[in-house]
């Protein structure tokens, strides 16, 4: 990659994020991200380690909500630690291998995320309207390649949006408008003509985010109709409750990242991006374990005796 204008090679982007901000600002949004991630990181990892050890806990949706954790801390991690440090030092520059890394595990854990939560719909469906066969229907072998399939086709798929991106030479300029290296953002820097790699991810935005889509529609729309043709009040609300908290976490991530790789270029600019990056890198991985979790029954029972467990173990060791 070869500057035009000087020669010079390309090696190093420079992460603007919040870098016009005043010092004080810049100091209060470093203790707001970095309260913000811990907590994610540790609700998300205590739902990782009840799902994995509480034998409980043993049904296909746990089994789905341990992996969305999972999913869920290696996203945060790939882009909120680097902003911390950006936040208090002045370097903000990234190295072209570390941004190109950084795009691939973005690319990767978030078409995992999206099919995963297509998986997640399509056992709910299951549970509800076929009670009976649902056992057979989710198996444990069911679930582990639905989620293998997740994970295989995010990580394939991040190996052709990496390549998409970096595809030409960089020679307009390095900085990049966010506080991670986000694709439409660095395609708009390459010296070549962006149009066909944007139009390449938009096509592939369609695939990967709008197939996972139409699949929990028709899910949530079949459970839908299973619930009104209930007569049992109390069940229908319990189920509703279910099913609300499992769209608000697709509402938030979709709605996020079709802004960012599904709407026109013109329509983009730092003071819009950012907002939304921020929505899908760490407010809904810290809002998934609240949403989904903390308001079953079944895993708060799970919490408190974890909690136990450790609150016992420590008073034997002293």
């Amino acid at each position: 990659m070869v500057d035009l204008r000087n020669g010079s090679t390309v090696t190093e982007f420079i992460l603007v994020g919040f870098e016009q901000s005043s010092s004080s600002t810049r100091a209060l949004l470093f203790a707001l991200f970095l309260a913000l991630y811990s907590l994610a990181m540790a609700m998300n990892g205590l739902i990782i380690f009840i799902t994995w050890t509480d034998p409980r806990l043993n049904s296909p949706m746990y089994f789905f909500l341990g992996h969305l954790s999972f999913l869920d801390v290696c996203f945060i991690t790939t882009t909120i630690p680097q902003m911390l440090i950006h936040l208090v030092v002045k370097n903000h520059t990234v190295s072209f291998a570390s941004c190109l890394t950084q795009m691939y595990l973005v690319f990767g854990v978030g078409v995992a995320e999206c099919i995963l939560l297509a998986f997640m719909a399509y056992d709910r469906y299951v549970a509800i309207c076929h009670p009976l066969s649902y056992a057979q229907i989710m198996s444990r072998q069911v679930c582990v390649k639905l989620v293998s399939t997740a994970w295989f086709f995010g990580l394939i798929n991040g190996i052709l949006l990496d390549y998409m991106t970096f595809r030409g030479p960089f020679c307009r300029d390095n900085h990049i408008e966010n506080f991670f290296c986000e694709a439409p953002i660095v395609i708009a820097l390459s010296c070549g003509d962006p149009q066909f790699s944007l139009k390449m991810i938009f096509a592939d935005a369609i695939v990967v985010l709008l197939s996972p889509m139409v699949l929990i529609v028709i899910s949530y729309a079949r459970i839908l109709a299973s619930i009104l043709g209930r007569t049992s009040s109390s069940g229908r609300g319990k189920t509703f409750s279910t099913c609300a908290s499992h769209l608000t976490v697709v509402i938030f991530f979709y709605t996020s990242a079709m802004f960012s790789y599904m709407n026109p270029r013109s329509t983009h600019g730092p003071d819009k991006d950012k907002p939304f990056s921020l929505l899908y890198t760490i407010i809904t991985p810290m809002c998934n374990p609240i949403i989904y979790s903390f308001r079953n029954k079944e895993m708060k029972g799970a919490m408190v005796r974890a909690l136990g467990r450790t609150s016992l173990a420590q008073a034997e060791s002293i």
